[in-house]
């Protein structure tokens, strides 16, 4: 009569152990899977989203600094100023009431490219150009977003 079950021997073994069985892994695995597949891609979508909103406030920004420097300089950053022109003077610039911007430089964009400046051309329009995420390592790539005065 002092004898236990052997079931009751196994099952006071395993409380002492306080293990999970392979089984109950894998189902916990295999849900996080699920979870994981149906959060992931909307989550990396709001990231793409914010990325680029950043983009074009960014932008929007230089536009209305640049707009600034012209009215203070009578015209826009040449190509070897570039934006630096609206956060520092390197070379004498008549007129420069700087900086036209609160950064001590100019950002990058989201993706940790810089932007490109482009001078106004013959129809007085400049460019500012971010490259964003497809940007590959020696220049050049799709251009995420464009701004033009």
């Amino acid at each position: 009569m002092g004898r236990a079950w052997p079931h009751k021997r196994n099952r006071n073994r395993r409380d002492r152990n306080g293990g999970f069985t392979l089984v109950e892994l894998l189902v916990v695995l295999v849900i996080l899977g699920l979870v994981t597949s149906l959060v992931g891609p909307r989550v990396l979508g709001y990231l793409t989203d914010a990325r680029s909103r950043t983009v074009e406030l960014q932008i929007n920004g230089f536009s209305a600094a640049l707009d600034l420097f012209y009215l203070d300089v009578g015209r826009y950053p040449s190509r070897s100023e570039g934006l630096d022109a609206l956060v520092e003077q390197k070379m004498r610039i008549p007129g420069w009431n700087g900086p036209y911007l609160q950064q001590a430089k100019i950002p990058t964009d989201p993706w940790g490219v810089p932007y490109r400046y482009e001078e106004p051309g013959p129809d007085g329009r400049y460019r500012i150009i971010s490259v964003g995420a497809n940007a590959p390592p020696n220049g050049g790539g799709n251009e995420a977003a464009l701004a033009t005065n």
